[in-house]
């Protein structure tokens, strides 16, 4: 089969579309004909060496992948040869960029019937971050107000959604690149970030604060004077701590997101009846996908990527 592969870690150009064994499911395990692999910013931290999850080399990237089972290992219920999965991968192990991939049964959902099979990979560990920064860690309830700085980037869309179908009122900041996007998804107001200062434009508390955005330790915690007392602040952003105030009872959590079959069945329910939109900007064939990462670390990636591989 095709796969894309790293045989050292470095730049880009490491990536190899070449020829490699079809993979055979073990225990508890099924073999997906890849439909869709997404491409996320942590593969190419994976691939750079830089981000700190240990894999064997020559390594297959991407983790979040739609496809069809097409054999099964010893042990597995509830999923059958033909059916349609959409799966969050675990990140030390082969991944999606195949036209083949082995997965943990435990970690695949049905995939949502109502958008192609390939545009479902854009969904796993987006969703789940989202899901998991506001209701995990947030604690979001309706009638509060969410701050949602970086909403343009696929996690935030997500994160927009569920936060307005919460009964949240969602301020999300955006540039003018992202911001119809970010209206679709239903925020309440959306800050140019690229034009108005955040501090100023949020004149009321928020409830929760979530940082999906590059952001500097003064500047993050500058935002937290807008949490009101006993508040949250969330985020995704591991390179910077962040910030909570003890005095004012405000807690904060950063998100690692992890593997939640049930979360994400329930997101592709909300999919399938139209409470959800999965946004996928570009779709490539599986052998562009080193250009992909080359254009990524040139900052040339707005939105979700999918790689497709070649029919088999």
């Amino acid at each position: 089969m095709k796969a894309v592969r790293f045989h050292e870690t470095g730049g880009p150009e490491v990536l190899r579309y070449e020829d490699v064994d079809l993979p055979v499911p073990g225990a508890g395990e099924v073999r997906i004909q890849v439909a869709g692999s997404a491409f996320n910013p942590a593969d190419g931290g994976m691939r750079g060496g830089f981000l700190p999850i240990p894999v064997t080399l020559p390594h297959v990237p991407g983790y979040d992948v739609s496809g069809t089972i097409d054999a099964i290992g010893h042990g597995v219920d509830g999923l059958a040869v033909g059916d349609n999965v959409v799966g969050f991968l675990p990140m030390d192990a082969d991944g999606s960029a195949a036209q083949y991939v082995v997965a943990p049964a435990e970690a695949l959902v049905q995939a949502p019937a109502s958008i192609p099979l390939a545009d479902a990979a854009g969904l796993p560990s987006v969703g789940l971050t989202a899901s998991q920064a506001l209701f995990e860690a947030g604690e979001l309830a309706a009638g509060q107000r969410v701050l949602i700085n970086g909403a343009g980037g696929p996690v935030g869309g997500y994160a927009v959604q569920l936060a307005k179908r919460a009964g949240a009122y969602v301020i999300a900041t955006a540039s003018p690149r992202s911001s119809e996007i970010v209206a679709a998804a239903g925020a309440d107001e959306i800050i140019d970030h690229t034009a108005t200062s955040v501090l100023d434009a949020v004149t009321e508390p928020v409830d929760v604060l979530l940082n999906l955005a590059p952001i500097t330790p003064d500047g993050f915690t500058a935002l937290v004077t807008r949490v009101r007392d006993g508040g949250v602040v969330v985020s995704t952003t591991p390179t910077v701590t962040t910030p909570g105030d003890q005095e004012r009872n405000v807690r904060a959590a950063t998100i690692f997101v992890h593997p939640d079959a049930d979360v994400l069945s329930h997101l592709v329910a909300l999919i399938d009846r139209g409470d959800l939109h999965v946004e996928i900007a570009r779709r490539v064939l599986l052998s562009e996908l080193p250009s992909i990462h080359q254009q990524a670390e040139a900052g040339e990636i707005h939105g979700k990527v999918v790689a497709v591989p070649p029919a088999v």
